[in-house]
């Protein structure tokens, strides 16, 4: 009985630190996403997005006021995209919104919600080869404009 005690502790820990583990990475992923696009760092976004990418969102009309769609960025766009930011240099704020919070992970899956500049973004992540990457992202521009 003295022996089992401490295998299960142990068992216990190493489950602990693979789920810590695991959250690190996801978070990670996800801040590679708005920094890549906060600084125009296509490498971060390289790192971060599957290039099966697809991201759709809603931006409000200042005239209607109504929510409407944006349209699908592709994982190209969201290249070309970041490195318009750098060769314009147009990056965020130093203080710009930056809030990741991680909502589920299993085994090979992820959700967590992304607060940014832009608006609040809602991501679905796959581990393939113990990498966290992005697949989906569907977001809604800021409620003030």
């Amino acid at each position: 009985m003295k022996k089992i005690v401490p295998v299960i502790l142990l068992c216990f820990l190493g489950l602990s630190s693979a789920a810590q583990e695991s959250r690190d990475k996801v978070e990670r992923a996800c801040l590679d996403y708005i920094e890549g696009f906060y600084e125009g760092d296509t490498t971060k976004l390289i790192r971060c997005l599957k290039p099966s990418l697809y991201k759709i969102g809603f931006w409000k009309n200042k005239t209607s006021g109504n929510y409407e769609p944006d349209g699908q960025m592709t994982w190209r766009q969201a290249i070309d995209y970041a490195k318009k930011v750098f060769e314009k240099k147009n990056f965020a704020k130093p203080d710009a919104l930056k809030k990741v919070e991680i909502l589920d992970i299993l085994n090979s899956i992820a959700n967590v919600k992304v607060t940014a500049w832009w608006g609040t973004d809602y991501i679905l992540l796959s581990k393939q080869n113990n990498q966290w990457m992005i697949e989906q992202v569907i977001w809604e521009g800021p409620l003030q404009q």
